[in-house]
């Protein structure tokens, strides 16, 4: 209550401010608390460069400045930052276009879309100084508060992420994207590690840290001894609470271990080493550079000076209790705001004051109350009789005699009637009656006085105690600060080893890039190669992913059908990189990586009704920003390059962005199915041309997910609309057209090959075309066509059968009375991956199942698309035809059922299920599961 009161009282003069959690109170308090990770506040500004974000944190005191940045990666900043207030320079309205209107044209638009959903405010002046000043004011501070600048240097430093490289590869969990960050670490890895992680991916790191990380975590994988808990403390809470003084003897047990654990790191041989290593992220991380001797120092420092002060966990200084007169719980809750946080050494006096206040409390509740006690104990009565004992008041603090019936009818100065006579009603604060049943004695209260005042008096020492210390290791701050950000750092690379490990991923040989802008292109060893890289969600101990080889000299032209695997590639290369460049493990059985100075990942665009922008638009705005970032040690990953328009035009402007790349010199693949690209005069000599594999088993066409050299020309596009229920009369009508017009143009069509990969590759001067026989094409054509006039006509015979014997059985019922109203029977056919529309679910249905092998199966159900998607999905029925037709009242369906079964065979047809026919139970006769087996 008292807290409670103090905070209430904090409240009511200070204004609130999310990005400064309140914290006065805290120190008295006996549990930790839930602490926000601090909000900043953000300035965005335009400079020569390109884009700058200003970060400031009230909270620790410091604000950081990234200049040179791109729309892109802006936006991503600003997608995975809460900030508690932002503010936009008016640089910003000096777009390229020349107008004064932020965002009209082109350059800006996507900044702007983020922003006007978030409230925000203009400022001019200096982009650093006048925010600071800014911030000042927001937050109430004195002008002479100052702000320590933790920039670090970008140079060298890869770009960030573009938000749609960090989506696309899960780095910034989307919805039906596989997430990266969930296979970078255990499932039990998450709150500051995981986040580290993450802004690590978001912000990768120079090649010094990057090589120095991957060297951290290969010792990581080879250590032989135990290693601590790597206990995460929030720096921003650490900073909040001894600025403040308000750290609790918790707090202060968290820093201890924090520091002990760095003084463990330093005292094995072994973790030593790893400790040393992690020095120049923690400096990255909390722009604190500290020499490695003066941090093991100040970790001892602060570890004596916390354990000279603070009880420990384990140690006991006091009694466990007093007295079995007085409830425990009365003294466990009176002294548990003060007691085991400071050693007793330290507060003997006013300890020793709350012993004999405690000691005279219970002689004055023992002299009061017990005499009563014991005569109602020794008084012999029935049910209802005398009752009495002495209870913790715990609403009230107080310790009372409860009774009744206890006052005796004679008074015959018996033992105990003088202690009655002394008795008075108990009080609450306000001077109220508490109950009929609670009293008390002027003795016990002024002894409660007494000892509740002791017990105040112990507090504020023990306060007063806690507030010093917080006072002298606030000196210490920054050395506090990088150790708990070490320890995040290492519990973050330990749990990523770990479930590297588990993975069975590697850990890549990183290549530094050459530093010199002048440099053509990429050579020999500053080329990319990655063997038996997997998707990196997949499980490589499963077996259930196919491995690819990438050896990436200059820039991949890639083709490929749908379904082949060039987005899971294109996705799996950009994780593989961007994992190598950050130091951390690789998907891959072994990888040479060098160290990107961008990587961006560009996949299918959509269309941004907000922004009035068509999906061509928006992927034109992303590839003018990938391009403008694009140098010659830079990766680039475009798929599906101009989807959204016009075929003739659009291929043009893929080949003349592929022209751009290439003259740029840069790693990266460019996926497309515009097959008329290859047809252009490119002038493109370091490009290579890669395609997705397929091969042909049992007249089926499947990817293999394999790259490949050469050019695939074929999509797969009619076997994957089947495959996606497409109807089979649209996929003729479709294949009719496409022979119809493109035949006749040359183009290869679906069946033009015989080898082991049905799409045709070329070499890059396509000198290598094989030669293909037309009567072969021809043959398959023809084979194809029988068999798909054998399944129509047995469909039609199946068909006429059906009607007539369900027909002539309707009007025999129908004159018997047995139905009210003739019905006509109508079949309604359901080809290959086609479905029954919505108007069977819940109608009686009976259905005739042509299977491949032209044998039959007939049943009657309720739910005939659940039906006919169990009969698919067995093996080799995955393309059986239907007929069905609908009936009123599941009785009738189970009679024409039977009568189908017993009378088909006798038309010369073939059914599976013939034993069905000796059911006689209609209504009941429902066809089993296991009868579908006979297929």
């Amino acid at each position: 209550m008292l807290v409670l009161g103090k905070i209430v009282s904090y409240l009511a003069c200070r204004h609130a401010h999310p990005g400064s959690p309140y914290v006065f109170g805290l120190v008295g308090l006996d549990h930790d608390l839930d602490f926000p990770e601090p909000m900043p506040v953000v300035g965005i500004s335009r400079s020569a460069r390109g884009y700058c974000i200003n970060l400031v944190l009230e909270t620790m005191k410091t604000y950081s400045s990234e200049d040179g940045l791109t729309e892109e990666a802006l936006v991503t900043k600003l997608r995975t930052c809460r900030c508690h207030h932002l503010f936009l320079h008016t640089s910003l309205r000096h777009n390229s276009s020349g107008t004064c209107r932020w965002g009209e044209y082109g350059e800006g638009g996507l900044l702007w879309g983020e922003c006007v959903a978030r409230h925000f405010e203009w400022f001019d002046g200096n982009p650093v100084t006048d925010l600071l000043s800014k911030v000042k004011e927001l937050y109430g501070l004195d002008d002479e508060v100052t702000f320590r600048n933790v920039t670090i240097s970008s140079e060298n430093r890869p770009r960030p992420l573009t938000l749609g490289t960090a989506t696309q590869i899960g780095a910034i969990p989307t919805e039906g994207i596989p997430c990266l960050l969930k296979v970078l670490l255990p499932s039990n890895c998450t709150g500051l590690p995981l986040i580290y992680v993450r802004d690590l991916l978001l912000n990768p790191p120079a090649y010094d840290i990057a090589f120095t990380i991957q060297a951290t975590c290969k010792l990581m994988s080879t250590v032989t001894c135990s290693i601590p808990e790597f206990t995460c403390v929030s720096p921003a809470k650490l900073v909040k609470l001894l600025e403040l003084r308000e750290a609790n003897h918790i707090e202060f047990c968290r820093i201890k271990n924090v520091v002990d654990e760095v003084l463990h790191m330093h005292k094995n041989s072994e973790l030593n080493e790893i400790l040393k290593l992690l020095m120049d992220p923690t400096w990255v991380a909390t722009g604190l550079k500290i020499d490695f001797e003066t941090l093991i120092d100040n970790c001892k420092w602060a570890s004596d000076k916390i354990g000279e002060m603070i009880t420990l966990d384990g140690e006991m200084d006091h009694n466990e209790g007093y007295s079995s007169v007085v409830p425990n719980d009365f003294f466990e809750d009176m002294e548990s705001s003060w007691k085991c946080r400071v050693k007793r050494i330290h507060i003997e006096e006013e300890f020793a004051e709350v012993e004999r206040a405690a000691e005279a409390l219970i002689l004055a509740v023992t002299e009061a109350f017990m005499p009563i006690i014991t005569r109602i104990k020794a008084t012999t009565a029935p049910l209802g009789g005398p009752k009495g004992e002495i209870l913790y008041a715990r609403e009230h603090e107080a310790v009372w005699f409860k009774g009744k019936r206890f006052s005796p009818a004679i008074w015959a100065g018996t033992p105990g009637e003088e202690q009655i006579k002394n008795l008075k009603p108990a009080l609450d604060s306000k001077g109220r009656k508490v109950g009929e049943e609670w009293f008390t004695t002027i003795r016990v209260e002024d002894a409660l006085t007494r000892y509740h005042e002791a017990g105040a008096k112990a507090k504020a020492r023990v306060l007063e105690l806690l507030r010093t210390l917080s006072s002298e290791l606030q000196a210490k701050t920054n050395i506090l600060v990088f150790s708990s950000m070490l320890l995040v750092i290492a519990k973050a690379l330990f749990s990523h080893v770990s479930e590297g490990r588990r993975r069975q991923w590697v850990f890549p040989m990183l290549i530094e890039s050459s530093k010199s802008k002048d440099v053509e292109s990429f050579n020999g060893t500053d080329g990319m190669k990655l063997v038996g890289l997997s998707p990196y969600w997949f499980e490589v101990a499963e077996g259930s992913a196919v491995n690819n080889t990438v050896d990436m000299q200059s820039l991949f032209l890639l083709t490929g059908p749908n379904g082949g695997g060039k987005s899971s590639l294109l996705r799996s290369i950009c994780a593989a990189a961007l994992l190598g460049t950050c130091g951390f493990m690789v998907p891959a059985e072994s990888a040479l990586i060098p160290h990107f100075d961008s990587i961006m990942l560009h996949m299918k665009s959509y269309d941004s009704p907000a922004d009035g922008k068509s999906s061509f638009q928006v992927e034109m705005s992303e590839i003018r920003s990938i391009i403008a970032s694009t140098s010659k040690r830079s990766l680039v990953l475009i798929d599906e390059i101009c989807r959204g328009t016009e075929t003739a035009k659009g291929t043009c402007i893929a080949g003349s962005i592929v022209e751009t790349l290439d003259k740029i010199g840069c790693l990266g693949i460019v996926s497309t199915h515009l097959h008329g690209i290859f047809s252009l005069p490119l002038n493109a000599k370091n490009t290579v041309f890669k395609a997705m594999g397929s091969v042909n088993v049992n007249g089926q066409t499947k990817p293999t997910w394999k790259l490949l050299d050469g050019i695939c020309r074929e999509s797969l596009a009619f076997e994957t609309a089947k495959r996606e229920g497409i109807s089979e009369r649209i996929i003729q009508r479709a294949e009719e057209l496409y022979n119809s017009v493109y035949a006749e143009e040359g183009i290869p069509g679906e069946n033009d090959t015989e080898i082991q990969h049905l799409c045709s590759y070329e070499s890059l001067n396509g000198s290598d075309r094989p030669d293909f026989q037309s009567n072969n094409s021809g043959r398959k054509d023809s084979e194809r066509s029988r068999s798909l006039n054998q399944m129509e006509v047995l469909q039609k015979e199946v068909e006429t059968n059906v009607i007539m014997i369900c027909q002539k059985k309707l009007i025999e019922l129908h004159k018997k009375e047995k139905i009210p109203e003739l019905s006509e029977i109508h079949c309604v056919p359901v080809g290959p991956r086609e479905q029954p529309p919505p108007s069977t679910v819940g109608a009686s249905c009976v259905y005739v199942m042509l299977r491949p092998d032209k044998k039959l199966y007939v049943g009657q159900t309720d739910d005939l698309e659940g039906r006919i998607r169990t009969h698919r999905s067995k093996d080799g029925m995955q393309k059986a035809r239907f007929l069905y037709f609908t009936v009123p009242g599941k009785s009738l369906a189970c009679q024409l059922e039977t009568l189908l079964i017993n009378q088909l065979p006798n038309q010369g047809l073939n059914l599976t299920n013939i034993a069905d026919g000796k059911h006689r139970n209609f209504g009941t006769s429902t066809p089993s599961p296991e009868s579908i087996t006979v297929c």
